[in-house]
């Protein structure tokens, strides 16, 4: 049986993925009794101290192990603390030690959407591949330089440490454990009674792009507001520097160091933000809004939307325009 730990941190936390995470896990339990088998996890709300009051007193959870008192453990689950993050670090911090040691012991750790953040802060993500809400993914990389965040992915699995996306598609990290420590048949079963969109693998249809401005570095903040503002036209790098006074290779440098991306993959993600709107709100066809962002190749407008959300025009104005047809 393997000895699951939610922890339940101090301060606002998440309580569906402390919820979710145990009624799931305890849901695998419940089907293999009906099939006559053992249970597979043996499930611990494990906290600082007890009780732990959330969200300014309006709710509070009673962890049933303090953290002294496990010994020995197989999966740790991390939920998202929120509020400010720094507070929540800080008011959790003596979860690290106990949780570095467990890793090196075998356990196996899984974080939830900006859960990310405490796992970071314990060093184990380090070099590591991780995910988080697509949100906070500029301030994670500022924060956790060391840290491979694949923004656009639900789930990542690096050397026994799981990370999750943002918000909900903690349920697709917890089928997938499911499914790793208790097979495909039973992952499909809860799958389809909590009605969990298995092996969805990508938040990138969810994201909202809104520019990376949390820097100080002025003409290229400059560059980004030209670019916002006139992405329907053809915008070249050298344009832009000539515009700011600057070298291109001093342009393209400083704008991936203050943004994570180039000029040129600014420039589509503003262009593709743009499409979206569009596709969710308008009547236009698939042309008419490529036209209108400034793409007059339909491969290409077709290439970069897919790279960009994982979604084909098609796809993607069907799923969030319901007012169209298909």
């Amino acid at each position: 049986m393997k000895h699951v730990s939610i922890l339940v941190p101090m301060g606002h936390t998440s309580m569906p993925n402390i919820d979710g995470s145990h009624q799931i896990l305890a849901q695998v339990n419940s089907f293999l009794a009906d099939m006559g088998k053992p249970p597979l996890f043996d499930l611990h709300l494990v906290g600082l101290t007890s009780p732990v009051v959330q969200r300014n007193g309006l709710f509070t959870i009673e962890p049933d192990t303090l953290i002294e008192d496990v010994k020995k453990t197989d999966l740790i689950i991390i939920p998202a603390m929120h509020g400010d993050i720094a507070e929540a670090l800080e008011n959790n911090k003596a979860f690290s030690p106990w949780i570095v040691e467990q890793y090196n012991n075998g356990a196996e750790i899984a974080s939830l959407c900006i859960g990310a953040f405490f796992l970071a802060s314990t060093g184990l993500l380090t070099g590591k591949q991780a995910a988080t809400h697509w949100s906070l993914a500029g301030l994670f990389r500022q924060m956790y330089p060391e840290v491979n965040l694949v923004d656009d992915k639900i789930m990542t699995e690096d050397d026994g440490i799981y990370t999750s996306g943002g918000a909900y598609s903690y349920l697709n990290l917890i089928v997938y454990l499911v499914e790793k420590f208790a097979g495909r048949d039973i992952a499909i079963l809860i799958s389809k009674s909590f009605m969990i969109d298995i092996d969805r693998i990508s938040q990138s249809p969810f994201i909202i792009f809104q520019g990376q401005k949390a820097h100080e570095d002025e003409p290229v903040k400059k560059a980004q507001e030209f670019i916002e503002n006139n992405f329907a036209e053809k915008i070249t790098v050298d344009q832009l520097a000539d515009m700011l006074a600057l070298g291109r290779r001093s342009l393209e440098r400083r704008f991936k160091h203050a943004t994570s991306n180039t000029v040129t993959e600014y420039i589509q993600r503003v262009k593709i933000e743009a499409a979206k709107k569009s596709f969710e709100s308008s009547r236009k066809n698939i042309n008419e809004v490529m036209y209108d962002v400034g793409y007059t190749d339909t491969k290409a407008f077709r290439t970069i939307f897919k790279k960009v959300t994982g979604l084909s025009p098609v796809e993607y104005r069907n799923k969030y325009n319901k007012g169209l047809a298909a």
